[in-house]
């Protein structure tokens, strides 16, 4: 039974009021623990969703920035570029920061720098100044996501972890559909600048809920001194574990394929196979509740019950095998195909994304409590830019076929599970192994 004020495996340190009997200080300690998880729930998850309300709230306002600020269309496309540019970057900045100085300074500098950017963005008379205060919109919400996930690491470890790490995808799957729907209905009410005054107001209101709400959860004798040639240093010590470079890539690379249905399916699903864009709506939502179900399914059933390694290599080979399906179909190998079989893959490969994504950050940041928040940013990096590069890919061939779509998603499967079963050999580590590895 732990002492007052300790914390057992899983749970928030807590300690109930001094002059509590001992029957009462349990249930009370066991309260209040419920209390601060849910309050610490609900700020990550706002941080969580934060970047995809950044990028998908303005995507229903591209044509009419086009033509309010008299510039082409490839032009406009960089300020979603340069969005998620700076949330790849600035990751890397704001994870080693929060090592030395803890998480709550970074974290509330980064808010409010993300607000004042996107109150700018709202005012910008022109195209190169929008696209200069989306970068730096991108830098500072970068700190939301990159703490988020070294919060849960100070907080959590092993099931627990993977547990949180499934509720964030609850929400971080959801996001995405809300977006386009907020957006479009606030530009039925005013113009493209709306959507920037609400993520304002929306930045402004996250950071005074992180203000009041998210407590400091990186102790002073955890933090690391030095700048930024000992940041380099971590990150150089972080990458050489051969371990947790394989879970970071194979992570990364499994977003990557989810990029890249991300990128494709609107053409794919519209251009391709002439559905309606209220078709194409219905898909994106099925295949993103997918997702948040088998996370659900990942985080209350699986986790506790079923190794981590096997859940992931399920997840990842159930990815391969729906890519796999899907380039078969696209290229014609089983003849003309319509539209449902097509879907039926991309809606398998999107709900493996649930046992694939939280396990993979699960096991990477496992390995790495002296230095979540540095970890935290190469997985982040890591993911972003992979992403990245893998979703202009998808478009290579033109406007003619979904076969590009399919073999990018294979690839990066593919390139994920060896990732996974070269440099992470589960079935070679014990226990004692990563534990060693934690401590050192």
């Amino acid at each position: 039974m732990p002492e007052s004020g300790q914390s057992t495996p899983g749970h928030i340190r807590t300690a109930p009021p001094a002059s509590a009997p001992p029957a009462v200080a349990a249930p009370a300690a066991a309260a209040a623990a419920r209390r601060v998880g849910l309050l610490v729930t609900l700020v990550l998850g706002g941080l969580t969703a934060l970047p995809p309300l950044s990028m998908d709230m303005y995507l229903p306002a591209l044509p009419e920035v086009t033509g309010s600020l008299h510039a082409p269309a490839a032009t406009i496309q960089l300020t979603l570029t340069a969005c998620l540019a700076g949330m790849a970057l600035g990751q890397l900045v704001v994870g080693p920061m929060s090592d030395k100085w803890g998480r709550r300074r970074p974290l509330l500098i980064g808010m409010v720098v993300y607000v004042a950017a996107t109150a700018v963005c709202a005012l910008a008379p022109s195209a190169e100044l929008l696209i200069a205060f989306r970068l730096l919109q991108g830098l500072a919400g970068a700190a939301g996501i990159v703490i988020a996930r070294a919060v849960v690491r100070d907080l959590y470890d092993g099931d627990d972890m993977a547990r949180f790490f499934s509720t964030l995808m609850l929400i971080s799957g959801t996001a995405p559909i809300v977006a386009p729907l907020i957006g479009g209905q606030i530009l039925r009410v005013t113009d493209w600048r709306g959507v920037f005054y609400v993520l304002t107001v929306i930045g402004l209101l996250l950071t005074a809920v992180v203000w009041k709400w998210l407590p400091e959860t990186l102790p002073q004798e955890r933090r690391h001194g030095g700048g930024v040639g000992a940041a380099l240093r971590t990150m150089r010590g972080l990458l050489a574990d051969r371990v947790f470079t394989g879970y970071t890539l194979a992570g990364s690379l499994a977003f990557a394929a989810l990029f890249a249905y991300i990128s494709a399916s609107p053409f794919v699903v519209q251009e391709i196979y002439g559905a309606s864009p209220q078709t194409f709506s219905l898909l994106f939502g099925i295949n993103s509740i997918g997702l948040v179900a088998v996370g659900r399914i990942n985080g209350k059933v699986l986790v506790g019950r079923v190794s981590l390694d096997k859940v992931l290599g399920v997840g990842l080979a159930t990815i391969t095998v729906a890519a796999l399906a899907l380039l078969l179909m696209t290229a014609g190998v089983f003849g003309k195909v319509g539209l449902v079989p097509v879907a039926a893959g991309l809606f398998v490969l999107m709900s493996a994304m649930g046992l694939a994504l939280p396990n993979t950050n699960t096991q990477a940041l496992t390995r790495t409590p002296h230095a979540a928040g540095s970890a935290s940013a190469l997985l982040g990096t890591s993911s972003f830019l992979i992403g990245a590069i893998a979703s202009p890919l998808v478009g290579i061939a033109g406007e003619t076929t979904a076969v590009p779509m399919a073999v990018v998603q294979l690839v990066c499967a593919l390139g994920a599970v060896a990732c996974f079963a070269g440099l992470c050999r589960p079935w070679r580590r014990t226990d004692s192994e990563d534990r060693q590895s934690a401590r050192t």
